[in-house]
């Protein structure tokens, strides 16, 4: 099973993957690279919400994945625009139309991502194939598991960047490399290094989770009004 880790970036995303026949990563500027990409794993981990609610403000999923992280960790999860909202041409246009309907307004955070997640919402509307193959995660979860289930430094000290990708090279040695590439390659404006250490811990994840299975929060997850999975992947 072909294998990566997709995480958002400021030049478009960063894809990672640890399959053993043919480590790479790539940034992917377009939609149709992205989407070429997509068609070429069999199993893909995103830091990216995949379904949405229509009327209410925070996904289930969301609040979970707050409570295991505890308190200190829990900025790190942010809810995503409702799906009414993903058309508005404007950040105030979609506070509103999420305010009419939830009355609560969208993040600034969730704005900025927003047009991620709808060319992903439209991809896995147009190919639907995909929805197998595409699993929203979060990277920090992946962390915690990898770190016993807890995590000591936040990834905007250096003392906790460094410490995570430890945690990553402890199973793939040329993460280290990567990470020293990407850097060198690209600028603090394409890529941020945070983005490079959350790539690989996805590309982590989703390789190891061809042995260990995959695991969802919540349990058994619900799906939004297209059919897609309000859930959490992790091992």
């Amino acid at each position: 099973m072909k294998t990566a880790g997709i995480d958002g970036c400021k030049a478009g995303w960063i894809a990672v993957t640890f399959d053993d026949n043919n480590p790479f990563y790539k940034i992917l500027h377009t939609d149709s690279e992205l989407a070429g990409i997509l068609e070429s794993f069999d199993r893909i981990f995103i830091d990216m919400p995949i379904g949405l609610e229509d009327e209410i403000y925070t996904r289930e999923c969301d609040e979970l994945l707050r409570k295991k992280l505890g308190a200190e960790y829990a900025s790190s999860v942010f809810s995503p625009p409702i799906r009414p909202a993903l058309d508005a041409p404007s950040y105030v246009e979609a506070s509103m139309q999420s305010f009419e309907y939830t009355e609560k307004k969208i993040t600034v955070q969730a704005w900025n991502i927003t047009p991620k997640i709808k060319t992903l919402d439209q991809l896995l509307t147009e190919k639907e194939e995909l929805r197998e193959v595409l699993m929203e995660s979060h990277p920090e979860l992946i962390f915690m598991n990898l770190n016993g289930g807890m995590i000591f430094q936040k990834k905007n000290t250096k003392k906790g960047l460094r410490h995570r990708l430890d945690l990553i090279t402890q199973h793939e040695e040329i993460a280290a490399d990567f990470f020293r590439e990407i850097k060198e390659d690209f600028r603090r404006n394409e890529v941020d290094e945070d983005d490079i250490v959350d790539a690989m811990a996805l590309a982590l994840a989703a390789k190891l989770s061809v042995a260990k299975g995959v695991k969802t929060i919540p349990e058994n997850p619900p799906t939004d009004a297209t059919g897609l999975k309000k859930a959490i992947h992790y091992i």
